[in-house]
């Protein structure tokens, strides 16, 4: 394809103003149900406003500036200005506590901050002591903690930029280049301090036409954003959509995710596979609740779904009989499904982590396409996705044009192009360590290319099992399986060293208490139901089953159950991901008995 080289990010932006200033850019779902939108016209001149109240405030080119916000208009308004100016954007995940909110913004050396409401004003207000160097902090929404000025309302900030001239803001866009910094991206993190992966202009502008050269994306498409921006999947998506020149709508929450689809209708969205597993669950849950008939329907709709998936993965004609059956099935069952997303989704992107290729399966049998594809922080959050018209359950698709792949004699991914960043903040050595002098990025990620250039990710380095047997075990594929059961959240497979693997097992409390429930269990607490022997009994059926369909060396012989893992219970990362060094240290205990036991 062809690349436009954007000078900045603020380029881009103007590029798709020329072509579509009266077309949707933003929608925001209001509280209410309702909707606000700007087009791309009155986005670009709010964009300047913000500019100019930047400039008023002192941020020059290179501060950072932290946002520390769930995902909204205001976010990607500030981003965008941001970045206009030559300032850096420095997102922060709004469900971290005050002490790591507190790294971030000492460690990426912020002058400003701007925080979603008076909750995440809060826990800035309580570090005032340790950043000295912010000289104020915005409020999206509501009304600022204090009365001394270092808080201030979004409207107040917009005030300052009222007597800055337009030449003055133009001067500034002017003086933004390519290799310019736009942001720092701090990695999640399983393990160890988050790292700032510096991106560019370049790397975003050419990103983001990246993935618009890998999928088909209109100029009148609706995207519905849930995700968090401090994560760059997310922004990455939105700066896409930007080139793009299509909608981006903003979800209330999480919560609300399930009429928000109704109301935003997408023709696409990016997502993570805990969605993905969570609707699953649920559909399952809800047709087994059901029994009798309706169960019987569903898994014939089910059977034929399959088959018509079977076929249209290997690119041959789906026979007349079985096209009947399967638009009686969409009737009857899968309708539902599909109008559960709006009702016009035509694909849908699952990234950030592996998602199991049954889930894949079962949704596509449904007439949903997930894509899968792959990417970190360090190389802009994308590097290969798999195409509409040609996709595979369980790989990650090619790269996105612009960008090279190979694999290290280890097995290792790696990757160069564009999309790399520039290094990590302040820490050379690690930079040193993930970008060879040739520019070739190393990712962590073990994995094994075809002759067409489709990627399978085999497992982590870092989380790579080995057992007392010298069995290499890849605990994601494990975990991804065992976890398809309804009645399995997460799963945290041990092993290292070990005579044979166990796991930490947390349960949908939902579909476990309604278990409960129809066996007469009585449970105050879903602790006690857990410590059931009919509740331990159905989890133990399910990892047999399970067992099946593995190697001898990677079956669970034990497992333990606990409730949920959580951001707020310190066992999640923000971007959902199990901190499996912090699991096994928590239940150090419950692991040694699996082993003493056998």
């Amino acid at each position: 394809m062809r690349f436009v080289d954007f000078e900045n990010v603020h380029a881009m932006l103007s590029h798709t103003v020329e072509r579509s200033p009266d077309r949707t850019a933003y929608t925001t779902i209001l509280p209410d149900g309702g909707t606000e939108s700007r087009t791309w016209s009155e986005f670009a001149a709010e964009v300047r406003q913000v500019g100019k109240s930047l400039i008023a405030l002192g941020v020059g080119k290179d501060d950072k500036a932290n946002i520390v916000s769930y995902s909204c208009y205001r976010w990607v308004l500030t981003d965008i200005a941001l970045a206009s100016i030559g300032s850096v954007t420095v997102g922060i995940y709004h469900s971290l506590l005050a002490k790591d909110i507190g790294y971030i913004v000492e460690h990426s050396d912020a002058v400003l901050v701007f925080a979603e409401d008076p909750v995440q004003a809060a826990k800035l207000v309580e570090l005032r002591d340790r950043l000295p160097a912010v000289r104020k902090v915005v409020l999206f929404k509501g009304p600022a903690p204090s009365d001394d000025g270092w808080t201030i309302t979004y409207e107040d900030f917009l005030e300052f930029g009222r007597d800055v001239a337009d030449e003055a803001l133009d001067a500034r866009i002017a003086d933004v280049g390519p290799a310019d910094v736009a942001a720092i991206v701090y990695t999640s993190g399983t393990t160890g301090v988050p790292k700032g992966a510096v991106l560019t202009h370049d790397n975003i502008t050419f990103t983001a036409q990246s993935v618009f050269g890998s999928a088909s994306i209109h100029a009148d498409d609706i995207a519905l954003l849930f995700l968090p921006l401090a994560h760059i999947f997310a922004r990455t998506c939105v700066f896409t959509a930007l080139f793009a020149g299509c909608t981006t709508v903003f979800a209330r929450a999480i919560d609300t995710i399930a009429d928000d689809f109704k109301i935003a209708r997408p023709h696409w969205f990016p997502s993570v596979p805990r969605i993905y597993e969570k609707v699953h669950s649920k559909i399952l849950a809800g047709a087994q609740a059901k029994g009798g008939v309706a169960l019987k329907l569903f898994n014939w709709a089910c059977a034929v779904g399959d088959r018509v998936s079977d076929h249209l993965l290997a690119k041959q004609p789906i026979p007349l009989v079985t096209r009947l059956q399967y638009a009686l099935a969409t009737k009857l069952v899968f309708s539902k499904v599909q109008a559960a997303l709006g009702g016009r989704v035509r694909w849908c992107i699952s990234g950030a982590a592996p998602l199991d290729p049954s889930i894949g399966k079962f949704f596509h049998a449904a007439g949903v396409l997930i894509l899968e594809g792959i990417g970190m922080t360090e190389n802009t959050s994308f590097t290969n996705v798999n195409r509409e018209d040609d996709y595979r359950f369980g790989w990650v698709g090619p790269t996105g044009p612009g960008i090279e792949q190979k694999t290290a004699a280890d097995g290792e991914v790696l990757y160069r192009g564009r999309n790399v960043m520039r290094e990590y903040y302040k820490m050379p050595e690690e930079t040193a360590e993930t970008i060879t002098p040739d520019g070739w990025q190393h990712t962590g990620d073990l994995g094994e290319i075809d002759d067409v250039g489709f990627l399978k990710i085999t497992g982590r380095k870092k989380d790579l099992i080995v057992t007392a047997g010298g069995k290499n075990v890849a605990p994601s594929a494990i975990e991804g399986l065992v976890a398809t059961s309804p009645y399995i959240s997460q799963v945290c497979v041990i092993g290292d060293r070990r005579r044979y693997l166990t796991a930490l097992i947390t349960v949908d409390e939902a579909n476990i208490r309604a278990f409960a429930t129809e066996r007469g269990l009585a449970a105050a607490s879903l602790g006690e139901l857990l410590a059931r022997p009919e509740v331990r009994q159905l989890i133990h059926g399910i990892v047999e089953e399970k067992n099946r369909e593995l190697a001898s060396f990677e079956t669970i012989k034990d497992f333990r159950l606990l409730e949920e893992f959580s951001i707020e219970n310190g066992l999640l990362t923000p971007t959902l991901k199990v901190k499996r060094n912090v699991a096994m240290e928590r239940f150090a205990d419950l692991i040694e008995e699996m082993y003493a036991e056998t």
